[in-house]
């Protein structure tokens, strides 16, 4: 018969086990890294992460009834968040674990980034320098709700479906970085291969809002105005 201390040990991890089934799908990991950004509708969802409105759902329920994310209701719409920081944090650890760990990870990312003919390799410590100091022109290319949540000091908001109506709007004697979620957000991907299209000097920052405060740097939102 288990002891009381296997008992209570058995009973506690099978509360830890809940969150890491949780995180069991690429589709919940993305709409934690897509509510880690702002609020969203479950409709929006939706629309960002490609999914039918009945499975983004069901995935949001998964990730409630775990304790990751909260809702509220506002006349007919759902709006969901995050529970915690601590969620995002813990995807961003995943993630981290992953790419230290996996060489699938590194594999796909370099065949991704070959395609788009980005595989060049990138300073992030002195590309994250001459973004503090202001020697580029940085582009936010994240829909202008993310924007306004949080952006890195300094950049301007053009999301990626403006971007081509707005070229003539960019500084031309400054090179040009692109950020967006993340390192696996294609956003600036797509944006840099449309501003070199275009023939400007332009690359991608690999951190999104959440690795830069997690580098110890400044996050501008409105309470920091």
């Amino acid at each position: 018969m288990p002891t009381q201390g296997r008992r209570f040990k058995t009973a506690i991890y099978e509360q830890f086990t809940r969150v890491s089934k949780a995180l069991a799908s690429p589709h919940r990991i993305e709409i934690i890294e897509l509510l880690a950004q702002s609020p969203r509708t479950v409709d929006h969802l939706a629309k960002l992460a490609d999914m039918s409105l009945a499975n983004t759902s069901a995935q949001l329920q998964v990730l409630r009834q775990a304790g990751l994310v909260a809702s509220s209701k506002e006349g007919l719409f759902v709006t969901y968040r995050l529970a915690d920081p601590q969620v995002a944090e813990l995807v961003r650890m995943v993630r981290r674990v992953a790419e230290d760990r996996l060489e699938e990870v590194r594999r796909i990312t370099r065949e991704f980034l070959a395609e788009h003919d980005q595989l060049e390799p990138m300073d992030e410590k002195a590309l994250r320098r001459r973004v503090r100091d202001g020697e580029v022109t940085l582009l936010d290319v994240r829909p202008l709700e993310e924007f306004e949540v949080g952006h890195i000091p300094g950049a301007l908001s053009i999301p990626l479906p403006e971007l081509a109506e707005r070229l003539a709007s960019l500084p031309k004697k400054k090179a040009i970085v692109a950020y967006c979620r993340g390192p696996y957000c294609v956003l600036a991907v797509e944006a840099v291969s449309l501003l070199r299209r275009r023939g400007l000097k332009a690359m991608r920052l690999e951190d999104g809002v959440l690795d830069w405060a997690a580098a110890g740097l400044r996050i501008e939102n409105p309470s920091t105005k």
